[in-house]
Protein backbone atom coordinates (compact mmCIF):
# COMPACT_ATOMS: atom_id res chain seq x y z
CA UNK A 1 0.00 0.00 0.00
CA UNK A 2 1.42 3.09 -0.89
CA UNK A 3 0.99 6.80 1.25
CA UNK A 4 0.15 9.14 -1.37
CA UNK A 5 0.90 13.23 -0.93
CA UNK A 6 -1.27 14.98 1.00
CA UNK A 7 -2.90 18.28 -0.65
CA UNK A 8 -2.82 21.58 0.23
CA UNK A 9 -4.61 22.05 3.52
CA UNK A 10 -4.56 18.70 4.50
CA UNK A 11 -4.85 18.09 8.05
CA UNK A 12 -3.80 14.63 10.32
CA UNK A 13 -3.64 13.51 13.63
CA UNK A 14 -4.55 11.47 16.76
CA UNK A 15 -7.41 11.65 18.60
CA UNK A 16 -8.25 9.39 21.87
CA UNK A 17 -11.14 7.99 22.68
CA UNK A 18 -11.58 8.21 26.64
CA UNK A 19 -14.14 7.18 29.25
CA UNK A 20 -15.47 5.02 31.98
CA UNK A 21 -15.68 1.38 31.15
CA UNK A 22 -18.91 0.73 29.12
CA UNK A 23 -20.00 3.94 27.52
CA UNK A 24 -19.27 2.84 23.85
CA UNK A 25 -16.14 4.10 22.76
CA UNK A 26 -15.31 0.62 20.93
CA UNK A 27 -18.57 0.86 19.18
CA UNK A 28 -17.71 4.64 18.00
CA UNK A 29 -14.10 3.75 17.12
CA UNK A 30 -15.99 0.74 14.82
CA UNK A 31 -18.88 3.08 13.58
CA UNK A 32 -16.73 5.53 12.43
CA UNK A 33 -13.80 3.85 10.52
CA UNK A 34 -17.54 1.74 9.31
CA UNK A 35 -15.79 -2.03 9.87
CA UNK A 36 -15.65 -3.35 13.16
CA UNK A 37 -11.89 -3.86 14.24
CA UNK A 38 -12.66 -3.12 18.01
CA UNK A 39 -14.55 -5.94 20.36
CA UNK A 40 -17.67 -5.25 22.26
CA UNK A 41 -19.74 -6.67 25.05
CA UNK A 42 -21.60 -5.68 28.01
CA UNK A 43 -19.22 -7.22 30.23
CA UNK A 44 -17.16 -3.77 31.69
CA UNK A 45 -13.11 -3.71 31.05
CA UNK A 46 -14.01 -5.31 27.66
CA UNK A 47 -11.08 -3.20 25.99
CA UNK A 48 -7.58 -4.03 27.70
CA UNK A 49 -5.34 -2.64 24.87
CA UNK A 50 -4.79 0.93 23.00
CA UNK A 51 -5.86 0.37 19.46
CA UNK A 52 -6.13 2.68 16.67
CA UNK A 53 -8.19 3.00 13.83
CA UNK A 54 -8.14 4.86 10.72
CA UNK A 55 -10.86 7.37 9.27
CA UNK A 56 -9.47 8.96 6.30
CA UNK A 57 -11.45 11.61 4.88
CA UNK A 58 -11.44 13.61 1.71
CA UNK A 59 -9.57 16.96 3.90
CA UNK A 60 -8.20 14.63 6.84
CA UNK A 61 -6.99 11.54 8.50
CA UNK A 62 -7.93 11.14 11.93
CA UNK A 63 -5.92 8.20 14.03
CA UNK A 64 -8.53 7.16 16.21
CA UNK A 65 -6.97 5.96 19.31
CA UNK A 66 -9.54 3.78 21.47
CA UNK A 67 -8.59 3.22 25.15
CA UNK A 68 -9.66 1.17 27.29
CA UNK A 69 -11.76 2.27 30.13
CA UNK A 70 -10.33 4.01 33.11
CA UNK A 71 -11.62 2.29 36.41
CA UNK A 72 -10.08 1.36 40.11
CA UNK A 73 -8.03 -1.27 39.51
CA UNK A 74 -7.74 -4.23 41.42
CA UNK A 75 -4.75 -6.63 40.14
CA UNK A 76 -1.48 -5.58 37.93
CA UNK A 77 -3.21 -6.45 34.81
CA UNK A 78 -6.08 -3.45 35.51
CA UNK A 79 -3.10 -1.48 36.81
CA UNK A 80 -1.14 -1.63 33.35
CA UNK A 81 -4.71 -1.10 31.60
CA UNK A 82 -5.14 2.17 33.39
CA UNK A 83 -2.03 3.22 33.19
CA UNK A 84 -1.72 2.81 29.63
CA UNK A 85 -5.25 4.61 28.70
CA UNK A 86 -4.19 8.02 31.18
CA UNK A 87 -0.96 7.43 29.02
CA UNK A 88 -2.59 7.80 25.83
CA UNK A 89 -4.48 11.16 26.63
CA UNK A 90 -1.15 13.33 26.79
CA UNK A 91 0.22 11.80 23.37
CA UNK A 92 -2.42 12.90 20.78
CA UNK A 93 -3.52 15.55 19.20
CA UNK A 94 -7.75 16.24 20.47
CA UNK A 95 -9.79 14.42 23.04
CA UNK A 96 -12.78 12.86 22.85
CA UNK A 97 -14.28 12.52 26.42
CA UNK A 98 -17.52 10.29 25.67
CA UNK A 99 -20.05 9.80 28.28
CA UNK A 100 -23.24 7.43 28.59
CA UNK A 101 -25.90 10.29 28.37
CA UNK A 102 -28.52 7.68 29.91
CA UNK A 103 -26.74 7.70 33.14
CA UNK A 104 -26.59 10.74 35.85
CA UNK A 105 -22.90 12.18 35.87
CA UNK A 106 -20.91 10.22 38.69
CA UNK A 107 -17.58 10.41 40.41
CA UNK A 108 -16.23 7.86 37.89
CA UNK A 109 -16.74 10.41 35.04
CA UNK A 110 -15.49 13.48 36.76
CA UNK A 111 -11.76 12.01 38.06
CA UNK A 112 -12.19 10.91 33.88
CA UNK A 113 -12.52 14.84 33.38
CA UNK A 114 -10.08 15.53 35.69
CA UNK A 115 -7.60 13.94 34.10
CA UNK A 116 -8.45 15.28 31.00
CA UNK A 117 -8.21 18.69 31.90
CA UNK A 118 -5.08 17.97 33.86
CA UNK A 119 -3.07 16.77 30.60
CA UNK A 120 -3.69 20.28 28.91
CA UNK A 121 -5.18 18.71 25.67
CA UNK A 122 -7.88 20.33 23.37
CA UNK A 123 -11.16 18.09 24.18
CA UNK A 124 -14.70 17.45 23.10
CA UNK A 125 -17.75 16.02 25.04
CA UNK A 126 -19.14 13.06 23.31
CA UNK A 127 -22.80 12.00 24.30
CA UNK A 128 -23.62 8.74 23.43
CA UNK A 129 -26.43 6.44 23.19
CA UNK A 130 -29.05 9.38 22.98
CA UNK A 131 -30.85 6.31 20.88
CA UNK A 132 -31.97 5.35 24.76
CA UNK A 133 -34.22 8.75 25.18
CA UNK A 134 -31.91 10.67 28.06
CA UNK A 135 -33.40 12.64 30.21
CA UNK A 136 -33.24 16.68 29.33
CA UNK A 137 -31.49 16.89 33.23
CA UNK A 138 -28.81 14.48 32.50
CA UNK A 139 -28.46 15.92 29.19
CA UNK A 140 -27.84 19.51 31.05
CA UNK A 141 -25.85 18.11 33.65
CA UNK A 142 -22.95 16.77 30.89
CA UNK A 143 -23.49 19.92 28.59
CA UNK A 144 -23.22 22.55 31.66
CA UNK A 145 -20.10 20.50 33.03
CA UNK A 146 -18.99 20.52 29.32
CA UNK A 147 -19.16 24.45 29.03
CA UNK A 148 -17.21 25.00 32.25
CA UNK A 149 -13.91 23.50 30.66
CA UNK A 150 -15.12 25.29 27.18
CA UNK A 151 -15.29 21.49 25.86
CA UNK A 152 -17.76 21.46 23.02
CA UNK A 153 -20.43 19.14 23.20
CA UNK A 154 -21.85 16.19 20.59
CA UNK A 155 -24.60 14.21 20.73
CA UNK A 156 -24.80 10.83 19.05
CA UNK A 157 -25.59 7.32 19.15
CA UNK A 158 -23.31 4.93 17.96
CA UNK A 159 -25.15 2.32 17.69
CA UNK A 160 -27.72 3.85 15.01
CA UNK A 161 -25.18 6.22 13.52
CA UNK A 162 -27.23 9.22 14.50
CA UNK A 163 -25.06 12.59 14.79
CA UNK A 164 -21.78 11.01 13.62
CA UNK A 165 -21.11 13.00 10.40
CA UNK A 166 -21.01 16.29 12.28
CA UNK A 167 -18.47 14.87 14.49
CA UNK A 168 -16.47 13.12 12.08
CA UNK A 169 -16.15 16.63 10.55
CA UNK A 170 -15.48 18.52 13.81
CA UNK A 171 -12.75 16.02 14.57
CA UNK A 172 -10.89 16.49 11.31
CA UNK A 173 -11.60 20.34 11.25
CA UNK A 174 -9.73 20.61 14.99
CA UNK A 175 -6.58 18.92 13.83
CA UNK A 176 -3.17 20.23 12.63
CA UNK A 177 -2.17 20.50 9.21
CA UNK A 178 -0.18 17.15 8.13
CA UNK A 179 0.39 14.24 6.18
CA UNK A 180 -1.24 10.80 5.24
CA UNK A 181 0.23 8.65 8.19
CA UNK A 182 -1.31 5.50 7.06
CA UNK A 183 -2.66 4.62 3.05
CA UNK A 184 -5.90 5.92 3.10
CA UNK A 185 -7.66 2.22 2.52
CA UNK A 186 -5.94 1.33 5.94
CA UNK A 187 -8.51 1.46 8.74
CA UNK A 188 -6.18 0.00 11.64
CA UNK A 189 -2.47 -0.64 12.77
CA UNK A 190 -2.67 -3.94 14.53
CA UNK A 191 -1.69 -7.22 12.84
CA UNK A 192 -4.45 -9.67 11.95
CA UNK A 193 -2.81 -11.72 14.64
CA UNK A 194 -4.04 -9.63 17.14
CA UNK A 195 -8.00 -8.82 15.97
CA UNK A 196 -8.22 -12.60 15.89
CA UNK A 197 -7.11 -13.04 19.87
CA UNK A 198 -9.52 -10.32 20.29
CA UNK A 199 -12.55 -12.03 18.38
CA UNK A 200 -11.64 -15.09 20.37
CA UNK A 201 -12.27 -13.09 23.45
CA UNK A 202 -15.01 -11.13 22.43
CA UNK A 203 -16.86 -14.73 22.27
CA UNK A 204 -15.88 -15.59 25.43
CA UNK A 205 -17.19 -12.62 27.08
CA UNK A 206 -20.27 -12.61 25.18
CA UNK A 207 -21.18 -16.69 26.03
CA UNK A 208 -19.60 -17.65 28.76
CA UNK A 209 -20.43 -17.00 32.74
CA UNK A 210 -19.95 -13.59 34.95
CA UNK A 211 -16.44 -15.41 36.54
CA UNK A 212 -14.40 -15.72 33.12
CA UNK A 213 -14.19 -12.64 31.61
CA UNK A 214 -11.74 -10.96 33.38
CA UNK A 215 -9.37 -13.98 34.23
CA UNK A 216 -9.26 -15.05 30.37
CA UNK A 217 -6.36 -14.36 27.71
CA UNK A 218 -5.68 -15.23 24.40
CA UNK A 219 -2.75 -16.06 22.15
CA UNK A 220 -2.27 -16.90 18.58
CA UNK A 221 0.40 -19.69 18.16
CA UNK A 222 0.12 -20.16 14.29
CA UNK A 223 -1.47 -18.78 11.36
CA UNK A 224 -0.88 -20.85 7.78
CA UNK A 225 -2.39 -18.59 5.13
CA UNK A 226 -3.38 -20.53 2.35
CA UNK A 227 -4.90 -19.70 -1.20
CA UNK A 228 -8.41 -20.97 -0.34
CA UNK A 229 -8.33 -21.79 3.36
CA UNK A 230 -6.38 -19.64 6.84
CA UNK A 231 -5.90 -22.20 9.53
CA UNK A 232 -5.23 -20.69 13.13
CA UNK A 233 -4.16 -22.27 16.11
CA UNK A 234 -5.11 -20.63 19.43
CA UNK A 235 -4.55 -21.05 23.28
CA UNK A 236 -6.99 -19.80 25.71
CA UNK A 237 -5.46 -18.78 28.87
CA UNK A 238 -7.51 -18.83 32.12
CA UNK A 239 -6.72 -18.60 36.01
CA UNK A 240 -8.83 -21.79 37.49
CA UNK A 241 -9.29 -25.29 36.49
CA UNK A 242 -12.85 -24.60 37.10
CA UNK A 243 -12.71 -22.22 34.54
CA UNK A 244 -11.24 -24.36 32.23
CA UNK A 245 -14.16 -26.46 32.19
CA UNK A 246 -16.58 -23.60 31.90
CA UNK A 247 -14.73 -23.12 28.90
CA UNK A 248 -14.19 -26.28 27.26
CA UNK A 249 -18.59 -26.85 28.73
CA UNK A 250 -20.24 -30.57 28.69
CA UNK A 251 -18.90 -33.13 26.05
CA UNK A 252 -16.95 -29.43 24.47
CA UNK A 253 -20.04 -27.68 23.57
CA UNK A 254 -19.02 -24.48 24.76
CA UNK A 255 -15.53 -24.14 23.01
CA UNK A 256 -17.64 -25.71 20.16
CA UNK A 257 -19.50 -22.81 20.14
CA UNK A 258 -17.09 -19.90 21.09
CA UNK A 259 -14.71 -21.62 18.24
CA UNK A 260 -18.30 -20.97 15.92
CA UNK A 261 -18.41 -17.77 16.52
CA UNK A 262 -14.79 -16.62 16.02
CA UNK A 263 -14.40 -18.59 13.25
CA UNK A 264 -17.28 -16.43 10.99
CA UNK A 265 -15.91 -13.10 12.29
CA UNK A 266 -12.16 -13.84 11.44
CA UNK A 267 -13.83 -14.88 8.28
CA UNK A 268 -15.05 -11.30 7.17
CA UNK A 269 -11.45 -10.09 8.45
CA UNK A 270 -9.36 -12.55 5.88
CA UNK A 271 -12.20 -12.26 3.04
CA UNK A 272 -11.88 -16.19 2.99
CA UNK A 273 -12.48 -19.41 4.95
CA UNK A 274 -10.99 -20.10 8.30
CA UNK A 275 -10.04 -23.56 10.35
CA UNK A 276 -10.05 -22.38 13.87
CA UNK A 277 -8.32 -24.93 16.36
CA UNK A 278 -8.29 -23.98 20.30
CA UNK A 279 -6.72 -25.32 23.26
CA UNK A 280 -7.62 -23.80 27.00
CA UNK A 281 -4.49 -23.80 29.16
CA UNK A 282 -4.66 -22.88 33.11
CA UNK A 283 -2.02 -20.04 34.33
CA UNK A 284 -2.68 -19.27 37.77
CA UNK A 285 -2.96 -15.86 39.05
CA UNK A 286 -1.51 -14.92 35.52
CA UNK A 287 -2.92 -11.28 35.99
CA UNK A 288 -0.84 -10.73 38.69
CA UNK A 289 2.62 -11.66 37.48
CA UNK A 290 4.73 -9.50 35.50
CA UNK A 291 6.38 -11.62 33.23
CA UNK A 292 3.14 -13.61 32.36
CA UNK A 293 1.31 -9.89 31.06
CA UNK A 294 4.10 -9.47 29.17
CA UNK A 295 3.87 -12.72 27.06
CA UNK A 296 0.50 -12.25 26.77
CA UNK A 297 1.05 -8.97 24.92
CA UNK A 298 0.09 -6.79 28.56
CA UNK A 299 2.88 -4.18 29.24
CA UNK A 300 2.98 -1.06 30.89
CA UNK A 301 3.57 1.59 27.91
CA UNK A 302 6.64 4.67 29.15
Amino acid sequence: MLIPSAPEGFKSGFVALVGRPNVGKSTLLNALVGQKIAITSPTPQTTRNRLQGILTLESAQIILVDTPGIHKPHHLLGETIVHNAIGAISAVDLVVWIVDSTVPMGTGDRFVADIISKANVPAVVGLNKIDGSPTPDILKTYTDFAQEYTWQPFLFSALNGTGLEELKTTLGDRLPLGPYYYPPELVTDQPERFIMAELIREQVLLLTREEIPHSVAISIDKVDEQAKLTSVMATIHVERDSQKGILIGKKGAMIKEIGTQARLQMQKLVFGSVHLEMFVKVQPKWRSHPSQLADLGYRKEK
